[in-house]
């Protein structure tokens, strides 16, 4: 079984992004994130509706990363301290040596490569800092810029799976995608 341990936590940068941990001066962004429905409409959970939904989000990535069950960054672009997204690893499977990777992003920074180029970071540290054997990605399957995204990455699909998950009485069909750790090219 996989130990695994986020501290000291680790920012990572890329050529043009820096991604670093999230904290409560982020509400606004992160408020801007999950409380748009637009962004969440594939992501069968509750919208932030107030600054203080978004600080329960933001303690909830906190504590897991103390606790090394999950961890999240902020993404930002070299210069601007102002988050763009979040991406990050969670539902991490030690036994397994497997990871899920989530991500989300400003609709106004969508179409750029940012979240390209930050998944090929937050897949670098699974493989590398975290020694994982798989990361998947959950998607719906109507979501096909996150298809192109993952595939851009080396990921392959996996599965389909029909009507897996109940959401606000709506029954939801979910794709996963992975990558393996020896397919991985940085």
């Amino acid at each position: 079984m996989l130990t695994i341990n986020f501290h000291p936590f680790q920012n990572l940068e890329t050529e043009r992004l820096l991604l670093r941990r999230i904290n409560e001066n982020d509400v606004d962004e992160v408020l801007a994130l999950r409380g748009n429905p637009e962004i969440m409409k594939y992501i069968p959970r509750p919208l932030a509706k107030t600054k203080e939904d978004a600080l329960e989000h933001i303690a909830m990535i906190e504590d897991k990363i103390v606790n090394n069950i999950g961890i999240n960054w902020g993404i930002t672009i070299k210069g601007n301290d102002k988050i763009i997204g979040i991406i990050g690893h969670y539902r991490i499977q030690p036994e397994n040596h497997r990871a899920e990777i989530g991500y989300m992003s400003l609709p106004e920074y969508n179409g750029k490569g940012y979240i390209t180029e930050a998944i090929k970071a937050v897949v670098e540290y699974g493989f590398v800092q975290m020694h994982l054997h798989s990361i998947e990605a959950v998607i719906d399957p109507d979501n096909t810029a996150s298809e192109r995204v993952l595939q851009k990455n080396g990921f392959v699909k996996e599965a389909h799976i029909l009507e897996n998950e109940l959401w606000e009485g709506k029954f939801w069909d979910t794709v996963i995608y992975s990558l393996l750790s020896r397919n991985f090219k940085k």
